[in-house]
């Protein structure tokens, strides 16, 4: 498989096997190389067929095909032009009356079995090759479409994730703006909820179905092959039936070969209906023996009408059994078979075994691209999915890390801001800290819906401005030593949020906390607080993954590792203080040894 999820090998075998289904099929009764006009007429069903020429398919190759049919002898390959070229609803009309005419037409002498079997092969061939066509559309549609489908799985998943958001903090946040607004006697209430709703954002929300969004193209499904297997079985069956109903046997070989003739087919149906890639039929190994045995043992019996059985049991050892064994077992059916005709007496001779063997490569390539065709589709579909399901997955894991990295440090300063209004004995004070919280929750409402969309980012300018204001707002000392210096946009965001972590931290413990120092060095941003007691025995607790329920630290060492940078966050060794470390430069690499 590739790395975006497609598969290398049939990129190059579905096209081949469609050229030689469609070389087979040129080629007319009784020859081993198409005619003048059936090569023409060749190249045109190329051109309409490949994926990489259907651009130029329309109505001048309809044209051509039409223009050429009298004298190329192929109905079923304007049937199939038909059905490709022709929009609904007079397509499948069309195609009707195309096979029907292809059995008046057909070459001999205008006997039952000559009119069906030339209507028998245009149905055929003009559904096997739009089948295979039209999967082959499908699987290049798909492949191109993989990405479409991520797109629109993270999409949905955003917009589902916003109205949560909105149902669960953005009323938490309208109703701090609510209080706020009440005066004093509120801020009790604004506290209670600016934590209930950090609490939440502390905890890593529950995984959410996005629904399926497809953008899946409109072209043929597995289910649309599952008729046209059947019905090509069926083609294969009736015009078998008519060929031993015209030949002047005894009844009871009569009757054996027709036998022989449906249980083969059934069997080859069965092993043709479509699955998804390594599903194989319940009891594979009997069907495909009986199969085989029945195959094989219509080549010993007097008369030998129809050794293109063992066709149908190559195309189901293509399908049913392992790669490295389906094509070994394939050959030496079809060679087999070719050797007992020509060691018959009452054989065709070398030119007609030739002709037989073709017939059977070809029986044997159309029925097993088919399964092919049809089980590449399901792989596509499910590398399609999978990819969606990791890229919402990757997006959900995102908004998390936002949700709390841009709403805990706000919510805590809400509190905060609650708090002190509730404890400052002058009401003008009180006010101003009331209005200082109803600011704050209006910013983390704005961050709060920014959040579904693409990824917020911060500014370490911005968080230091926001560091010195609300902090020195609580009374906590906030010390600044060295400079950032010029920093790439992703680290700056990488620090503004390792900054924005560790004050939010500051803050859930701002009552014991008597200062921050925020210091910069080569490739080092470290932020350090202090308890106000002094106590080693009680330094302020963690927070994120090193706090119950919290996924902070978690969440940055993983922003961290995406830009080859690592986080420590922990006590000091005196274990009065409690400091958050971001080191930008990737570790030295380990000593060789000798």
């Amino acid at each position: 498989m590739d790395t975006d999820g497609s598969p290398r090998g049939p990129v190059v075998v579905v096209p081949v096997v469609l050229v030689l289904v469609l070389s087979g099929f040129a080629i007319e009764p009784g020859r081993l190389l198409p005619g003048p006009a059936a090569v023409l007429v060749l190249l045109v069903q190329l051109v309409t067929c490949l994926p990489w020429t259907r651009r130029l398919r329309g109505a001048w190759t309809l044209a051509a095909q039409i223009v050429l049919a009298p004298w190329a002898g192929l109905p079923g390959f304007l049937a199939a032009s038909v059905l490709l070229t022709v929009e609904r609803p007079v397509r499948w009309p069309l195609f009707v009356l195309v096979v029907l005419a292809a059995g008046p037409l057909a070459p001999g002498d205008g006997e039952v079995f000559t009119v069906l079997n030339g209507i028998g092969n245009a149905f055929a061939h003009g559904l096997v090759i739009y089948a295979l066509s039209r999967l082959t559309d499908l699987y290049a549609e798909l492949g191109a479409t993989r990405g479409a489908l991520a797109d629109a799985r993270v999409a949905a998943e955003r917009r589902q994730t916003g109205r949560e958001l909105e149902a669960v903090l953005g009323s938490a946040l309208a109703s701090v703006i609510a209080l706020a607004g009440r005066g004093r006697q509120s801020a009790r209430e604004v506290v209670t909820v600016a934590r209930e709703a950090a609490e939440r954002v502390r905890a890593a929300p529950a995984p959410q179905s996005a629904g399926r969004a497809d953008v899946s193209p409109r072209a043929m499904t597995p289910r649309l092959a599952w008729p046209i297997v059947i019905a090509t079985h069926v083609e294969y069956l009736t015009v078998g039936a008519v060929f031993l109903l015209g030949e002047e046997i005894p009844v009871w070989r009569g009757a054996l070969y027709a036998a022989a003739l449906t249980v083969v087919m059934a069997l080859q149906a069965y092993h043709s209906l479509p699955r998804p890639p390594g599903v194989r039929p319940r009891y594979a190994p009997w069907t495909l023996g009986a199969q085989v045995v029945l195959a094989l043992g219509m080549l010993t019996v007097p008369g030998g009408p129809y050794p293109q059985l063992t066709a149908f049991a190559a195309a189901s050892a293509l399908i049913v059994l392992p790669a490295r064994a389906a094509w070994p077992a394939a050959t030496a059916l079809t060679l087999l078979t070719a050797g007992v005709v020509l060691a018959r007496t009452d054989g065709p001779g070398a030119h007609g075994t030739a002709l037989l063997l073709l017939d059977i490569v070809v029986i044997t390539l159309v029925f097993h691209g088919l399964a092919l065709l049809t089980g590449l589709v399901h792989e596509v579909r499910e590398a399609r999915e999978a990819l969606a399901s990791l890229a919402v997955a990757r997006e959900r894991r995102r908004i998390a890390r936002d949700v709390h990295d841009l709403l805990g440090y706000g919510l805590s300063a809400i509190a905060l801001k609650g708090e002190l209004a509730d404890r400052v004995p002058d009401a003008r004070q009180a006010e101003d800290h009331l209005a200082d919280a109803a600011r704050l929750a209006g910013r983390a409402l704005a961050d709060l819906r920014a959040i579904p969309g693409e990824a917020a980012a911060l500014t370490l300018d911005a968080e230091l401005a926001s560091a010195r204001e609300v902090l020195a707002a609580t009374g906590i000392e906030v010390r600044v030593r060295g400079t950032a210096g010029a920093l790439d946009p992703a680290t700056d965001a990488l620090c503004a949020t390792v900054l924005r972590e560790a004050l939010t931290n500051v803050l859930r413990h701002a009552p014991a906390t008597r200062w921050c120092e925020i210091a910069f060095g080569p490739g080092v941003l470290k932020v350090t607080s202090e308890a106000a007691s002094g106590d080693p025995a009680d330094p302020p607790p963690p927070s994120g993954a090193d706090a119950p329920g919290g996924n902070g630290i978690g969440n940055l060492r993983d922003r961290a590792a995406l830009l080859g940078a690592r986080l420590k966050a922990g006590p000091t060794p005196d274990g009065r203080r409690y400091a958050l470390t971001l080191l930008m430069e990737p570790s030295p690499a380990p000593a060789a040894t000798s």
